[in-house]
């Protein structure tokens, strides 16, 4: 399922060139750190235990894996992909505690690791910036071993007509907060559009089983402002 604003060429790796360095700043400010109980969120509803491999696609500036190593008292093996040399400087900058983390510059797409390797794979707002869904949820299928669970944080449709109306008003200031805070509206444009344009919660779901992925189940938080998308390679 190829995405038309994400298929614009260059359009994604510019927007992340302009804002990687502030990026977490602008989510703090974006989400009121918010975000970072949605991330909590994820974990705990992994609930991972030892010794498990974790993927962390479209990693950004770390939360994930550092969040995944805290819960696990570091025994564990995690892998950041991310396609932005950026985010994955910050990333290594953020998890220099840790010894057990690698780190990959590729697309959620096309992913250069082998087959039925990992326990965990995780997308945490990334999966709205593919260019092709099908192509990012087959990979995540490929890497992950038999028994394996797939997760997915992405920003979804609000169920509340009265929240959603307040959200699209607030939507619109994202850009002009991002001229203020980074210097740049275009990138927080980009967000917006991507957010109104991805689909809902039930297409994903949809789309995780045909791409092989079984028991498939979300859970919206902030009434569906995001979702946690489930799935397992059975």
């Amino acid at each position: 399922m190829q995405q038309y604003l994400q298929n614009k060429k260059g359009l994604v790796q510019n927007v992340f060139n302009q804002v990687y360095d502030q990026y977490d700043l602008m989510n703090d400010f974006m989400s009121f750190g918010i975000h970072r109980l949605w991330k909590k969120d994820l974990i705990y509803l992994m609930n991972p235990s030892n010794n498990k491999k974790l993927i962390d696609v479209a990693s950004g500036t770390g939360d994930i894996a550092k969040l995944y190593l805290s819960k696990v008292k570091k025994n564990a093996k995690v892998t950041c992909i991310d396609p932005n040399l950026g985010m994955i400087k910050i990333s290594k900058e953020k998890l220099k505690g840790f010894n057990n983390v690698d780190f990959i510059v590729s697309a959620a797409e096309k992913i250069p690791l082998k087959d039925n390797s990992f326990d965990f794979y995780t997308i945490s707002f990334g999966l709205r910036n593919t260019k092709n869904l099908n192509k990012a949820l087959s990979e995540a299928y490929r890497v992950l071993k038999p028994g394996g669970r797939y997760l997915c944080l992405e920003f979804s449709k609000i169920q509340n007509s009265n929240l959603n109306f307040i959200y699209k008003n607030y939507s619109k200031i994202i850009p002009k907060i991002g001229k203020l805070i980074v210097g740049e509206k275009e990138p927080y444009e980009y967000l917006v559009k991507s957010i109104e344009n991805f689909i809902n919660q039930d297409e994903l779901k949809e789309l995780m089983k045909k791409n092989g992925f079984q028991n498939c189940t979300y859970k919206n938080l902030s009434g569906g402002i995001v979702s946690i998308h489930s799935g397992w390679k059975i």
